[in-house]
């Protein structure tokens, strides 16, 4: 009893006493749970393993592939067909909702008033919208009330518009003149940014504009020039979208289908909501005397939100950003409601056919959570790199 109270009264003691007894629970309830499983696997003759991914899948995936397959692949390949479109989604989504998040936090704070009215109806609307809801109509009412194939809308025989989705041209193959693009192009970037630097030098010591980013995107424009005169070919040969010979479908160039389509306008559309009010707020957390000191310097409001605001404002930005690019990554799994072919999608037919459930779903948790994680460490290696740096 003595002891007891030696450990209670001791507040290191009784916190790492407290924190075990807390594991302790946790773990003997994960067992149990695990337990419970194994014994009714066992009693319906099922056991959990994976063996089952190695057989024969049976059932296609049609639609978008980014690696080929087969219904005589088996399930592992039918899975990582899944990981690869969720992939595919998210990394699009998260690249396009930050572009467009960040317009539309920015155009919020705009003194124009047409756009600041825009901006605030758009993210009113969209953030308060379900996105199941935005991602349905985008499918029924955008994309499915496009013209049939046999009467789509073409631009040039280039770009082509129908209910089977939007083909437009699309860069393929390399070709012989690939390495000398790049080799010319890499000169012409590091070129690019030694002249920049020189010019911003030029313009910090004189006060006078000199327009290091002209001089920049100049000495990549003239690096390409040089690059044809050169080669007399592009980098990669161009892939034109045709209707194959059944009618039906297309080939050639980038097909974006109605189910990708919907789901990532959507994703795209009501993250980006979200990121607008995240990058207002890290704008508006920014002291205002930082503002006031970069207008008396004679600098313009955008100049001023380029090389004063914004650099303050992101280390306010990233860590609720990353929550954002965690949950367009795991709202992806509502693709299943317009039949795109990602991972939960994949899983669900995995199951139904296999009835395989725990098994799937392990695999199904243990794929977002991979996902989370690795966006984590990115994000929060950035954030690191973004602090400021104390003495």
């Amino acid at each position: 009893m003595e002891a007891m109270k030696r450990i209670w009264n001791n507040r290191r003691a009784k916190d790492t006493t407290i924190q075990v007894i807390f594991i302790v629970i946790v773990l003997a309830a994960i067992a149990f749970i695990v337990n419970n499983v194994i014994v009714g696997m066992n009693r319906l003759g099922m056991s959990l393993d994976f063996s089952f991914l190695s057989r024969t899948a049976s059932f296609d995936i049609s639609g978008d592939k980014l690696i080929s397959y087969s219904a005589t692949d088996s399930y592992a390949r039918a899975i990582l067909v899944g990981i690869l479109n969720t992939l595919r989604v998210a990394f699009i989504g998260i690249i396009l909702a930050t572009i467009l998040g960040t317009i539309i936090g920015i155009a919020r704070l705009s003194k124009n008033w047409l756009a600041r009215t825009i901006a605030k109806v758009y993210v009113e609307i969209f953030r308060n919208t379900p996105l199941l809801v935005q991602m349905i109509i985008w499918y029924s009412a955008v994309f499915l009330t496009l013209p049939l194939i046999e009467s789509e809308v073409n631009i040039g025989q280039a770009f082509f518009f129908s209910n089977r989705g939007v083909a437009i041209p699309w860069v393929d193959d390399a070709t012989t003149a690939t390495w000398i693009w790049g080799a010319v192009l890499l000169i012409g970037f590091i070129v690019g940014i030694l002249i920049y630097r020189f010019k911003l030098k030029q313009q910090m010591a004189l006060g006078q504009n000199k327009r290091p980013y002209l001089w920049f995107i100049s000495a990549i424009l003239i690096a390409g020039i040089a690059s044809f005169l050169i080669t007399m070919q592009g980098p990669f040969q161009l892939s034109i979208p045709a209707i194959n010979e059944n009618g039906r479908s297309y080939v050639g160039g980038f097909i974006l289908s109605p189910s990708f389509g919907a789901i990532l306008i959507a994703l795209v559309m009501y993250t980006a909501a979200f990121i607008a009010e995240i990058v207002r707020a890290g704008i508006l957390g920014v002291n205002k005397g930082q503002r006031e000191a970069a207008y008396s310097l004679g600098l313009k409001e955008s100049t001023a939100l380029r090389l004063v605001i914004f650099p303050q404002a992101y280390r306010i930005i990233i860590p609720p950003m990353t929550n954002q690019y965690l949950n367009l990554t795991k709202n992806s799994s509502l693709g299943v409601a317009v039949g795109y072919p990602e991972i939960v999608t994949i899983g669900n037919i995995t199951l139904s056919q296999s009835g395989r459930a725990v098994q799937m779903i392990i695999v199904m948790i243990a794929c977002y959570l991979l996902f989370s994680i690795l966006t984590s460490i990115f994000m929060n290696l950035f954030n690191k790199f973004t602090q400021l740096k104390e003495r």
